[in-house]
């Protein structure tokens, strides 16, 4: 594998992750504690691998320009901006959502996992979006 792979590997991560997120949410549902514990905590691992996947890529090879004109570059930045920001602050939002979980105070991480499972999931479908829209565009 080289440098220029991860891209792909990095759409990929953040796709299985939005999949994982997406099985936590129906094992939850159904009441199924234990795989919604396995499919959260695989979600989890599988964006840490993406985030150090999409540093070492960035480190070695800086920024992608995106080359599109008119109205889409309009909807690419739209999306790039609202994933950036909260691509930071879901970060915090999934370790103590996490953490709550661990010590089970299942009120509170509920609470907060109301808010911390849609942006994650927005966060993850939106890295593919911007994926496509660089690379494969």
């Amino acid at each position: 594998m080289q440098i220029a792979d991860l891209p792909a590997v990095n759409a990929t991560l953040n796709a299985l992750s939005s999949i994982w997120l997406t099985c936590g949410y129906i094992f939850i549902r159904q009441k199924k504690i234990a795989a919604h514990r396995f499919c959260m905590i695989a979600a989890l691992i599988t964006s840490t691998l993406f985030l150090i996947s999409y540093l070492t890529y960035h480190y070695h090879t800086g920024s992608k320009y995106f080359e599109g004109q008119g109205g889409i570059r309009t909807v690419y930045f739209t999306i790039l901006t609202t994933h950036t920001i909260l691509a930071v602050v879901i970060v915090p939002m999934a370790l103590v959502t996490l953490f709550r979980a661990l010590k089970e105070r299942f009120d509170k991480h509920k609470r907060l996992a109301r808010w911390t499972l849609p942006i994650w999931f927005y966060v993850s479908v939106t890295g593919v979006i911007i994926y496509f829209m660089l690379y494969q565009m």
